[in-house]
């Protein structure tokens, strides 16, 4: 052989050998995980011909234009959609969306191709969805113009993915409820328990059962003075909330909890209460009471457009005492008839698991009923699914937030639910994993401790790090590979969902500066609407001559007073709350003012030096127990108010770019 020839051969091997030892792409970043990943090499990228590309079916269309409406929510840029065109019409840097996947995918599974091309392929509307869920994941860490070549395979463990929001106790707007459904989407979450009605604790209001808050948030036609006038959802507010919630795959689960946590019905009528177990506990032996309640479900789940427009209606049924062995019988044969009832309508009944609490002989109905099973003292695990109960894990002492009270979790301890938490795990009960009787899991806030100051806003910094990694561990507990820790630190990468940012995070550097104004203008509408946990934000002021009821700043969300409209004291106010610092504007002076807030305080620097910290407030209930009221602010930036002092050198510092777990 002559040496060139050798010297050619040479070359061709260790060129051949550098292509077969290229590294395949690492499994994109997801939540939840992606539960199968083979990578290829390269990426798929998108050009200015790019198109989104779908046969003419129903559930084509409808992932394909939700595909682009939310591409170009977040990256500002259109894809063009073209209907009636499939996989074979596709040219490179097409995205194609078909029902052509496998039966085996089930309802929710999907798989993408990711060549040149990307084609996603489901066997039903909603894997479809959730297949752009994570194109536009992976799209958001990278510019959103590219995507890693490879193969998925996606599909879920458990069918019942959620989380449960009181609304009773503090009113949550129809605006956030709306954005936390499509939060929810965007992690493949599915279900959202909305309770309706509740009711605080007497002992912060001087033990009386009369002043104690109660409300019930629905309209009512039928019982007009029952609907809390404090805050409440229209009937067609909230049909239209569940419609759009289920076009983004969400599915709510609307609450009217009976018959304990009842005081809204009792103030409504006296006559209902029952004083021997406590007034929010409505009387059963009281004849009247079935009859109402009857005729108060039916209102919502009757006729050809009812107001709860889903399959399954949750009616309640814990805590109520089991004293009494006869009270203990006729609970459960209420529980029996309510269960009954949703099903007259085509209604799923969901209850709250109370069979153990409630020993009895009255047969209560096992078939076609979902049961949350939040404590092991009130429906213990096993012996309910030995029952024939399909259950939904949602254990108090794992998955309960109850802000700033001091017992169950104020942030939830994401660090074990990641590691070791499981829907299989119920109260510390093990089950098999994928047990065909555990549907799946859920979290929870309650808003316990009534008038605490907490707004929505700290509910929502309490719940999205949960929802994130709970979206991770229902999807499939077993399917977690990255180390804690790592998964921590990349779920900051992911936005809440497209065009959607509660958290207030204005992207720039952390402990920098991220927007500045050099001088802010009396009425005047700015870029940012508000900048959440940790901020800074600092200006100077010439003062003016201001009168109580004088803006700063205002957003949807808060207002930050130059002078209250009470004490004329520089101070907010969000959800109903006003805080005030012991400051007051002083004319002709010039001053360098600084708020920093963060999720446990709001402080006051004036010229550079602290001057009040309204943090946690230490109060008092009936029985001399101590409770938190919270004075916390995500600072608003949108408007500036109409003002007469000059303000100029706004500097907005945010020092965490991210969602921090708080103490």
């Amino acid at each position: 052989m002559r040496p060139q020839t050798v010297i050619s051969l040479v070359v061709l091997f260790f060129f051949l050998g550098i292509g077969n030892n290229r590294a395949a792409n690492e499994k994109p970043f997801v939540i939840p995980e992606l539960r199968e990943w083979q990578g290829g090499e390269g990426h798929f990228v998108l050009t200015s011909k790019s198109r989104i590309l779908a046969p003419d079916g129903e559930s084509e269309r409808r992932a394909a234009y939700a595909l682009a409406a939310d591409y170009q929510e977040m990256f500002g840029r259109k894809l063009k959609v073209v209907i009636g065109k499939n996989e074979q019409a596709a040219k490179a840097g097409d995205i194609v969306v078909q029902m052509s996947g496998s039966p085996s995918l089930g309802e929710e599974g999907y798989t993408v191709s990711i060549t040149d091309r990307v084609i996603l392929s489901a066997h039903k509307a909603t894997g479809a969805y959730w297949g752009t869920r994570t194109l536009l994941q992976i799209f958001e860490q990278t510019q959103g113009d590219r995507l890693p070549q490879g193969t998925i395979t996606d599909y879920p463990d458990y069918p019942v993915r959620g989380f449960m929001i009181d609304c009773g106790r503090k009113f949550i707007p129809m605006a956030y409820l709306r954005k936390y459904a499509k939060i929810m989407s965007y992690y493949k979450m599915n279900t959202l328990s909305v309770h309706l009605n509740d009711n605080g604790f007497p002992k912060y209001f001087n033990n009386n059962w009369d002043d104690t808050y109660a409300a019930f948030r629905m309209e009512s036609e039928y019982f007009p003075e029952l609907t809390a006038r404090d805050g409440h959802y229209g009937k067609q507010e909230f049909r239209d909330f569940q419609l759009e919630a289920a076009k983004q795959c969400v599915n709510i689960i609307p609450e009217i909890d009976v018959p304990a946590h009842s005081l809204s019905f009792v103030h409504y009528r006296k006559e209902f209460g029952n004083k021997e177990f406590g007034v929010d506990h409505l009387d059963l032996t009281n004849p009247n009471v079935e009859p109402f309640l009857d005729s108060l479900f039916t209102e919502y789940i009757s006729g050809d457009e009812p107001v709860f427009v889903g399959k399954q209606v949750h009616i309640g049924t814990d805590e109520y005492s089991n004293r009494r062995k006869d009270i203990v019988e006729k609970f459960r044969a209420f529980t029996d008839h309510y269960i009954r009832l949703m099903e007259k309508f085509g209604k799923q009944a969901v209850v709250w698991g109370s069979l153990t609490h409630a020993k009895g002989e009255t047969p209560v109905k096992v078939d076609n009923v979902l049961m949350m099973a939040w404590s092991n003292g009130y429906a213990q695990p096993k012996e309910m699914i030995d029952l024939g109960y399909k259950l939904v894990n949602i254990s108090d002492g794992y998955t309960y937030i109850v802000p700033a009270a001091g017992y169950y979790y104020d942030y939830l301890n994401t660090k074990y639910l990641y590691e070791s938490w499981s829907p299989r795990n119920i109260g510390g009960v093990e089950f098999e994993e994928k047990h065909p009787n555990i549907e799946g899991g859920m979290y929870a806030v309650w808003n316990d401790v009534v008038g605490n100051g907490i707004s929505v806003k700290d509910i929502h910094h309490r719940c999205f790090p949960a929802l994130q990694t709970m979206a991770a561990k229902t999807w499939s507990a077993t399917a977690t590979t990255l180390p804690y820790d790592e998964f921590d630190s990349r779920r900051h990468l992911l936005s809440e969902a497209p065009g959607v940012n509660e958290l207030g995070i204005i992207k720039g550097q952390p402990r920098s500066t991220v927007y500045t104004q050099p001088e802010v203008k009396p009425g005047k509408t700015y870029p940012h609407e508000e900048i959440g946990y940790n901020y800074s934000v600092s200006f100077d002021i010439e003062y003016g001559n201001e009168t109580p009821g004088t803006v700063l700043f205002r957003s949807e969300n808060a207002t930050f007073w130059l002078a209250d409209p009470v004490s004329g004291m520089l101070g907010f106010s969000r959800d109903g709350y006003l805080n005030t610092f012991k400051y007051s504007v002083r004319p002709g002076v010039k001053e360098t003012l600084r708020i920093e807030g963060d999720n446990r305080s709001t402080r006051l620097f004036v010229n550079g030096k602290l001057f009040q910290e309204l943090g946690y407030e230490e109060r008092l209930a009936a029985d001399k127990k101590p409770w938190n009221y919270v004075r916390t602010l995500v600072f608003p930036l949108k408007e500036s108010g109409s003002f007469k002092s000059r303000i100029t050198n706004l500097q907005v510092a945010n020092y965490c770019m991210s969602a921090p777990v708080g103490k």
